[in-house]
């Protein structure tokens, strides 16, 4: 077992104590019924005529000067109250604000009990504020201060809390009537009260002392927990540098409480995962590591057998018909998946992270992956040949930490829906910034992902759009990363294929390079995908030859070489699955391609697909190709596309030089292929000139074999089925439907030989 896995949770275990400098908040309240003296029932959200009111009947704030207590408004502008004329005619807020003083003193960690005394009512005008000063002790216990905004309208005002070398800038503005923000840090923290620049500002003050004998509350300090974890963290990341192959390349350390994706993140750490997390984020700044806080996801399902009992149902009572509610073993887990994702980072912001897989010699304390309880469990009993099974969930939030240096090995586990996402922030960065930084630490990720990209069995995407490959590639030319970018077209090259909808992407990394080199890459890459992909190939061709015909010259040569049509040409290697076969879009990119780059290879891929006509069919596929291209003004005059277009034009003249006329008696082609006896009754009955219905009365088998002959044949016959008596009988009457098909044909034919011309 890992040593750090082991050592870093025992430096976490003396974290006991959480809290920080200070704490903020708000808390929902219930109309507090504040009156002031002389002033009377004061309203919130406070108007602007009582905010006058209150500074009329106030005094300026004065502030300690050592010994003595005075007044300068360049040092502090406010205006005060005393406590003995302000009260609170509400029972409710006695609730209200012991509910904020419980808030208080978790987030300070104060395990004692404490009180809140007011000391006085403030109001900030416009242009109030208060230099960085420190609160001395006002009454015998004080250790922090409270303030509260009641709900006003203002701006600016903000309050700077110091503590050594942290700071914090809180904006306490409580617009919303039914909200107070609140805000407490400990009387020795710096703090100062930024320039109010409009409204008015009213803010209730109480000294919070401790209650009875005993040491004052101080600011937690964890500096020999830091500097334990530091040195842990620092010797894991020389291991990890020299290569150590048994230390984990990234640390999760779960935490004790729950919190739902919407809350997570370090400011809304609870108890002592508060304390964890300050002690681990300053460890870890020291140590050079990142951490996150993230939410894993563990889904679990195997064999499972009943041990006979249930256990109590979710909906409050005893199940002995739930199959979930009943109690099993684990017999053995067939699988098991776990993922972390949710990523948030120290400072709030969230991280371009994804998924990341976890694995159990990650988790600190070791065997916690075994010791943790499910959210959600099922057992399933046994069904037919399918055995008792189980399926588990379990979610924990957690604290991820891993060496800044060692962030491409730990993305890496996630594959390309992490690594890409990750690739593509770095790309955002860097033509936002251009720093330099950035764009080495994505040349270093990109060729990783060129070296893990997935080569073998790949498949056309059934989407148009872009895949993995394009988004790649796409964010390689925004990093201008040209040597990347031919090392990945030569690695799709060596795969053997690409998507339709890479197309652009491709040709736009080709133009980025020489255009020798794009030559050799383009022929490269159709040589490769023409056996696989031949529309992409044709569409690429058609691209290339649109930006540079010279550049897909050695292409043009390798795709006419490899056109499909000749049966002995197929590769051995495709021979079990379907060769990919040719439409109108392929005769039209490839031609169009062709003209541009070679007018003597156009004609020799039209020579081609006139001798294949088994795998260019006229009305399929050349047809409809000779059209589109009619009505691309670079058709014009180009020999290839001519000759194309009169054999086109002859393959319908000849057909519509066929005689076409409606039958004269009740004979029909005998196409039925067939020689069973009821088909052989089928054929006597259609070469029949003086039968029209014939009436088959036979068992369903029968019936049913005579019904998919004909109209798989597409006999010219109309079946009803008669269930009268038994047998059923299948009446079949003959009918015109070729020689309607012949005249729908004979139509498109005429339109089409008009629109060739």
């Amino acid at each position: 077992m890992s040593s750090i896995t082991t050592e870093f949770a025992e430096a976490l275990g003396t974290v006991r104590t959480p809290g920080a400098f200070f704490t903020a908040g708000a808390q929902q309240m219930l109309a507090p019924g504040l009156e002031v003296e002389r002033v009377g029932p004061i309203g919130l959200p406070l108007p602007v005529v009582q905010g006058e009111q209150l500074v009329a009947v106030a005094e300026l704030a004065p502030y300690g000067h050592g010994a003595d207590t005075v007044t300068d408004t360049t040092v502090r502008r406010a205006w005060q109250i005393g406590a003995d004329r302000v009260r609170f005619r509400s029972t409710h807020w006695t609730g209200t604000l012991q509910s904020i003083v419980t808030r208080v003193a978790e987030g300070l960690g104060v395990a004692d009990p404490i009180d809140a005394d007011l000391y006085k009512l403030l109001i900030y005008d416009r242009g109030s504020f208060f230099v960085p000063h420190r609160d001395t002790e006002k009454s015998p216990g004080m250790f922090a201060t409270l303030v509260l905004v009641l709900p006003s309208v203002s701006e600016g005002g903000g309050l700077v809390v110091r503590h050594r070398e942290q700071e914090a800038r809180l904006d306490l503005i409580a617009e919303d009537a039914s909200e107070v923000v609140f805000a407490a840090f400990y009387a020795d923290c710096l703090h100062e009260v930024l320039p109010v620049t409009a409204g008015y500002r009213l803010v209730l003050v109480y000294n919070l002392t401790r209650r009875g004998p005993g040491r004052l509350p101080q600011v937690p300090n964890y500096d020999g927990e830091v500097a334990m974890v530091t040195e842990r963290l620092e010797r894991w990341a020389t291991a990890l540098r020299e290569g150590d192959e048994v230390e984990p390349v990234k640390l999760i350390y779960p935490l004790e409480h729950a919190y739902t994706p919407a809350e997570l993140g370090f400011g809304a750490l609870k108890g002592a995962d508060a304390g964890v997390a300050r002690v681990v984020v300053a460890a870890a700044e020291r140590a050079g590591c990142a951490v996150h806080i993230a939410l894993i996801s563990i889904e679990e399902s195997g064999s499972a057998e009943h041990t006979g009992g249930f256990s109590y149902s979710s909906r409050g009572r005893y199940d002995d018909e739930d199959e979930d509610d009943k109690e099993f073993e684990v017999l053995e887990v067939d699988d098991r998946s776990a993922v972390a994702a949710h990523w948030r980072r120290p400072d709030g912001e969230l991280s371009p992270l994804t998924e990341l897989p976890v694995r159990e010699e990650e988790f600190s304390p070791p065997l916690t992956f075994d010791e943790l309880e499910p959210d959600e469990e099922h057992f399933r009993e046994a069904t037919g040949n399918e055995g008792a099974s189980y399926e588990r969930t379990y979610r924990r939030c957690v604290l991820i930490l891993w060496p800044h240096d060692r962030l491409l090995a730990v993305i890496d586990q996630g594959g390309l829906r992490v690594t890409l996402p990750f690739l593509e922030d770095l790309a955002n960065r860097w033509v936002a910034d251009r720093d330099a930084s950035v764009r080495i630490q994505a040349a270093a990720l990109s060729e990783r992902m060129i070296a893990g990209w997935p080569m073998s069995e790949w498949y056309p995407s059934r989407d148009n759009g872009p895949t993995e490959a394009g988004r790649f590639l796409a964010t390689l030319i925004r990093l201008d990363d040209r040597a990347r970018l031919d090392a990945f077209l030569t690695a799709l090259a060596e795969r053997r294929g690409f998507d339709i909808g890479d197309i652009a992407d491709i040709v736009e990394a080709l133009r980025v390079l020489p255009a020798d080199r794009a030559a050799v890459l383009a022929d490269r890459l159709i040589d490769g995908a023409a056996e696989t992909a031949l529309g992409a190939c044709s569409g690429l061709l058609a691209r290339v030859a649109g930006w540079n015909p010279a550049v897909g010259l050695p292409a043009a040569r390798t795709m006419v070489g490899a056109l499909p049509g000749d049966p002995s040409r197929v590769s051995p290697s495709l021979s079990w699955h379907r060769v990919p076969g040719v439409n109108p879009a392929f005769v039209v990119d490839l031609l169009t391609a062709l003209v541009r780059i070679d007018a003597t290879l156009a004609a020799l891929a039209v020579d081609h697909v006139l001798d294949w006509p088994g795998a260019y069919d006229f009305d399929t596929v050349l047809n409809p190709a000779v059209l589109v291209l009619l009505g691309e003004q670079l058709a014009t005059s180009q020999p290839a596309i001519e000759q194309l277009r009169s054999a086109c034009a002859l393959h319908l003249d000849r057909r519509i030089g066929l005689p076409l006329e409606p039958p004269d008696d009740w004979r029909r082609d005998n196409i039925v292929g067939c020689n069973c006896d009821d088909c052989r009754a089928l054929a006597r009955y259609l070469g029949d000139a003086t039968q029209s219905v014939w009436v088959f009365g036979a068992a369903q088998a029968r019936r049913s074999h005579l019904e998919a002959t004909i109209r798989h044949r597409q006999c010219d016959v109309d079946l009803v089925t008669e269930k009268r008596g038994s047998p059923h009988r299948l009446v079949c009457t003959k009918n015109q439907a070729s020689y309607l098909r012949r005249c729908a044909q004979r139509e498109n034919d005429l339109k089409q030989r008009a629109r060739l011309e």
